[in-house]
């Protein structure tokens, strides 16, 4: 499942929660990194980005 933000070029963004390695706020918003040194950053808060990417992990029923 992707999740989506907004970048701060204000495109929008999907991100594959599975792959995520590490999540921290920087002054434009919150930076999400990946393996192989890839990052994005997000315009949303940094809880509003742990919360969607926690709810897109959780098993569906």
């Amino acid at each position: 499942m992707l999740v989506m933000f907004v970048g701060t070029d204000r495109t929008q963004t999907a991100v594959n929660p599975a792959q995520v390695t590490f999540v921290t706020q920087v002054s434009d918003g919150t930076r999400i990194r990946f393996g192989e040194g890839r990052s994005v950053t997000v315009t949303e808060p940094i809880a509003a980005v742990l919360e969607s990417l926690n709810q897109a992990l959780r098993p569906h029923d």
